[in-house]
């Protein structure tokens, strides 16, 4: 089987094919850490989280970058209101991004490089692309040329109006071209700078991604990943100033990008108070729900955030963990089922893996024997792990308790009274503690070896 995915540059669907398939290149923009990351911010992590899983099934040595921004004016306006230094700021949120996307299944990066940690590289490049003439210095400011790039526009296939009116600063009296981006600017007292040969400063947003990328992968990469909002300008910036500095035909193989995220059928944005921090859902949804709701549409595609469904993904979670506990033993041999498989490398089509799942697990409640209750059973483990769901079950069945504020060892003892009282023949207490059970959402089953219990499947979250 072949894994295809869509590349945005070419606008199709196309086989991967890594330039060394004994080194496989990915990079993926990652947070800016100013604040808690939103719903948004979390969608291209379980995403490309979820392919560099798909990648380490096929590929022997996958380095799969993800950086952290952490110089930026938004972080340095929020160290300035606050009276503490960028790294204040920098390092509480991205304490609180790793703690957020663990609990959304996201693993660590193989690697995490920092902006802060790269201003050699970065300098060393902006000065390779003064030198080659890409770039010019300006008021102590070092602008991109994009009149020297004449490919400039071919990721986001925009023409050069609709690129001067996307860019994120106003056009400067000292800019060459109005869509000249800014490599290096000047830092005044109150803001954090490094020393350069064009004056105090720090770097602009895009040449960190062209330096770390190439610090730690090389010039050229196989796949290059983020958000959709990343197309223009950022993701076409760092492909002009890439290219100019190493002199290469291309820059990112396959471009990757994720669709946006809408809650309850709205943009979601701070004017409209709908923003989804993820780490205030966390307070009240497990993060598990959340990951397999990230994964329900597929990811070029929108995806509407509401608490339907979420709800919906508990419940599915609850049934599919309650599956796999009733069948026990799984065979730790079988691998991902093939349905599951062919769906993801078919450029991660998640709602059709999902729909496997869902099927695999129904057989597995429908086997009557024993060994194929074992290969199912171990087949749809397998299968979650790729997809990063089913793998805590223990966990799970905490995270549900606390959510309805159940405690297991007084559950545990109302059945052993409920017993009691059965074989004493008081039907009418041991009907009385069902029922108390009950209104707790605690759903009994009475078999040949006792009695055992779950949490009803829709409750709590």
């Amino acid at each position: 089987m072949t894994l295809a995915l869509y590349n945005t540059l070419s606008h199709r669907k196309q086989t991967f094919e890594p330039a060394d398939p004994a080194r496989v290149t990915m990079y993926v923009c990652g947070p800016t850490v100013y604040n808690y990351a939103h719903i948004g911010n979390a969608r291209p992590a379980v995403i490309f989280d979820l392919l560099h899983r798909l990648l380490q099934q096929r590929y022997p040595n996958v380095i799969y970058a993800r950086n952290i921004t952490d110089v930026d004016d938004k972080i340095n306006a929020a160290a300035h209101e606050q009276g503490v230094g960028i790294e204040v700021i920098s390092e509480r949120f991205t304490r609180a991004y790793h703690e957020d996307m663990t609990a959304l299944g996201v693993r660590p990066p193989t690697i995490e490089p920092r902006a802060t940690g790269h201003m050699t590289e970065i300098i060393a490049m902006i000065t390779r692309l003064i030198e080659r003439g890409n770039a010019y210095v300006a008021e102590g400011h070092v602008l991109f040329d994009v009149g020297s790039f004449p490919e400039y526009g071919a990721l986001s296939r925009r023409d050069r109006r609709e690129m001067i009116a996307g860019a994120r600063i106003e056009v400067a009296p000292f800019k060459r071209n109005p869509g000249d981006f800014v490599l290096w600017k000047p830092s005044d007292t109150t803001q954090p700078g490094w020393d350069s040969p064009w004056g105090h400063g720090r770097p602009g947003w895009h040449i960190e991604c062209s330096a770390m990328s190439a610090a730690h992968l090389g010039p050229v990469i196989d796949i290059h990943a983020g958000g959709q909002d990343l197309v223009f300008p950022h993701h076409e910036n760092e492909v002009a100033q890439s290219r100019c500095a190493h002199g290469t035909e291309v820059f990112a193989r396959y471009w990757m990008h994720n669709g946006f995220v809408t809650v309850d059928k709205r943009k979601m944005s701070k004017s409209l108070g709908n923003t989804q921090v993820v780490h205030e859902l966390l307070q009240h949804w497990p993060g598990e729900a959340m990951r397999y709701l990230l994964l329900s549409a597929h990811y070029r595609q929108p995806l509407d955030w509401s608490e339907g469904a979420l709800q919906q993904a508990v419940t599915t979670l609850d049934r599919l963990y309650r599956t796999m506990e009733a069948a026990l033993d799984p065979d730790p041999d079988i691998a991902t089922d093939p349905e599951v498989l062919a769906a993801l490398e078919d450029d991660l089509n998640t709602p059709a893996a999902l729909a496997a799942l869902n099927r695999i697990a129904r057989e597995l409640a429908q086997a009557g024997d024993h060994k194929m209750q074992r290969e199912l059973s171990g087949r749809l483990r397998a299968s979650g792990a790729l997809l990063g769901l089913l793998q805590q079950p223990e966990q799970w069945r905490r995270q549900r308790m606390r959510s309805v504020e159940v405690d297991p060892a007084e559950i545990d003892r109302l059945i052993r009274a409920r017993s009691t009282a059965r074989a004493e023949r008081d039907f009418a207490a041991a009907d009385a503690i069902r029922s108390q059970l009950d209104a707790l959402g605690i759903e009994l089953e009475d078999g040949a070896n006792g009695t055992s219990w779950r949490l009803r499947s829709g409750i709590g979250a």
